[in-house]
């Protein structure tokens, strides 16, 4: 009977540690992997959530350098205050999303949505920036083409003035008059011709005007200069202009000049002791200087 008892109880044990056994390894161990497996998911998601929202502020404040660098791009002060409201709006929405916990699923949801708004504006006015760009940039090259034919149209003006200038000129020098054969001659109280100049009691100056068909027709005022050998000027009673500056005369007279050889003489009275020594005669006309000689005279 013994016996009988203790196999009883043996075989009692090991069915019940089968029992446990089969409780072990088919409902309490799973249980066990399965909590382990969720908790390690858990983790996972956790861990991609605060990627995900980290990568979402990276681009909400990529966004918003974004703004700032098209508005550095234009003068457009319309468009740049649009773009300051958009830039605004952006840090709103980063300030909201950095005060947010990663496992907000919502909150994360309805920036995220946010994020793709901001987004395709963001397109909307790059587009718009860029169109802008395009038409400015074609003003510019308009611009630039129309300052380089006006920089071009002025050189060939300058360089049509300046060949204007220099035909000018060369007709002016062309047309000047030209004071030729002249003589000075000391004459006595008789009239007649003398080498000493103690002897002179007048001064005879005469001189042709040159044949010049380019010449303008008309009165001409010639004036005559005698210099003594002092380098004072014999004075005839007033000045005329010549290169900005006003010198004396010592005769002068108005002839009508038709383009032909003209000739001219001119008398000055001697009223005062003139030494002896080189005399300079010079003819100006039109204020220009036309001709000159000098002439030695005896005591």
């Amino acid at each position: 009977m013994k016996k009988e008892y203790v196999i009883t109880i043996i075989a009692s044990l090991a069915v019940a540690l089968l029992v446990a056994a089969l409780l072990w390894f088919f409902v309490i161990k799973p249980q066990k992997d399965d909590r382990q497996e969720l908790e390690k998911k858990v983790e996972n998601m956790q861990e991609l959530a605060a990627i995900d929202k980290e990568e979402m502020e990276n681009e909400y404040a990529q966004l918003g350098r974004q703004y700032g660098e098209m508005m550095s791009q234009i003068t457009n002060d319309s468009l740049i205050a649009q773009l300051t409201r958009e830039q605004m709006h952006a840090q709103q929405l980063l300030d909201e999303l950095k005060k947010v916990k990663a496992d907000d699923a919502r909150e994360i949801a309805r920036l995220k949505k946010e994020l793709n708004t901001v987004r395709a504006v963001l397109r909307q006015y790059i587009r718009q920036v860029d169109s802008l760009n395009l038409v400015n940039q074609s003003l510019r090259n308009e611009n630039k083409d129309l300052t380089g034919r006006l920089e071009e149209a002025g050189r060939k003006n300058q360089n049509l003035e300046e060949e204007r200038q220099a035909l000018t000129d060369k007709v002016n020098i062309a047309a000047q008059l030209d004071a030729t054969a002249i003589s000075m001659t000391a004459l006595n109280k008789r009239g007649k011709a003398s080498k000493k100049m103690k002897d002179a009691k007048q001064l005879q100056v005469s001189f042709n005007i040159s044949r010049n068909v380019t010449a303008q027709n008309g009165q001409r005022t010639i004036y005559v200069r005698i210099q003594t050998p002092a380098g004072a000027a014999l004075y005839g009673g007033g000045y005329f202009n010549y290169e900005n500056r006003q010198l004396e005369y010592s005769m002068k007279k108005v002839i009508e000049y038709s383009g032909e050889e003209t000739p001219v003489v001119t008398y000055w009275n001697i009223a005062e002791f003139l030494e002896a020594g080189e005399y300079r005669v010079s003819i100006f006309a039109d204020g220009h200087l036309i001709g000159s000689r000098t002439f030695n005279f005896e005591k």
